[in-house]
């Protein structure tokens, strides 16, 4: 089994692939998206739940979404002809570094997706380039809570304390003007949705030739979760206005 299905069987449960609630995702895309007919591109955007519920909540926005993954772009695909939000979405496959639109955006976001820049601050800058005047951007990153050990850093990534991750944006030329550190409820219910629904997948298909796989990874990341990281790191999602 490739991680690309791992990945989308393991979100079953929490479509938001990042440590985020429902009233936290809707705060955010309320505080991001600056008007009802807005353009909005998710860089990263996986199976599009960002923009789906983006266009259901604003009847004249408009949406593009950018990831590598064909299946997650088919589900995006479908899930807005059942949500009849169709014809207000378009799909590219390609590489989110290679991005480009003969437009401008109003909300730019990028949460959980940082990676696929290199860091936070890379994202922040190929982000830019495609904000229209006047607009906002949406990140999401993870931050240290405490001193994390060696493993934890090589597991997940050199991050900053909170306190030092928004100076160093502040210092690029961003202003936030909305904030939300994920709470403890809230990491700990992806996590556990996360290898959740990888388990209970895994037992309820015993005959599938990847069933052992995907047990086997809901184990190691639950290990890895609660024994390497889950007291040290945390995420935050903000909005941001170029200064």
């Amino acid at each position: 089994m490739n991680r690309e299905k791992i990945s989308r069987i393991a979100h079953t449960d929490h479509p938001i692939a990042a440590p985020l609630d429902d009233d936290a995702v809707r705060e955010l895309l309320d505080r991001g998206i600056p008007h009802g007919d807005a353009r909005v591109l998710d860089l990263g955007c996986g199976g599009g739940e960002w923009l789906l519920r983006a266009m259901a909540a604003h009847p004249h926005l408009r949406a593009e979404g950018v990831d590598i993954s064909e299946a997650s772009l088919t589900h995006a695909h479908d899930a807005a002809v059942g949500l009849g939000v169709q014809d207000r979405l378009v799909l590219h496959q390609q590489d989110a570094a290679d991005f480009t639109s003969p437009h401008l955006f109003d909300l730019v976001l990028c949460v959980g997706s940082t990676h696929a820049f290199g860091g936070l601050l890379p994202t922040l800058a190929a982000a830019r380039k495609h904000l229209a005047p006047g607009g906002r951007v949406l990140v999401g990153d993870g931050f240290w809570e405490r001193e994390p050990s060696p493993e934890a850093v090589e597991m997940l990534g050199d991050f900053d304390d909170l306190a030092t991750t928004t100076d160093r944006v502040i210092a690029e030329g961003w202003t936030p003007v909305h904030g939300h550190v994920s709470t403890r409820q809230e990491l700990d219910a992806y996590e556990w949705a996360w290898t959740g629904s990888l388990a209970a997948w895994a037992l309820d298909h015993p005959d599938d030739p990847g069933s052992a796989q995907a047990l086997e990874a809901a184990t190691t990341h639950r290990s890895e979760w609660l024994r390497v990281y889950r007291e040290t790191w945390g995420f935050v999602s903000l909005v941001l206005r170029s200064s």
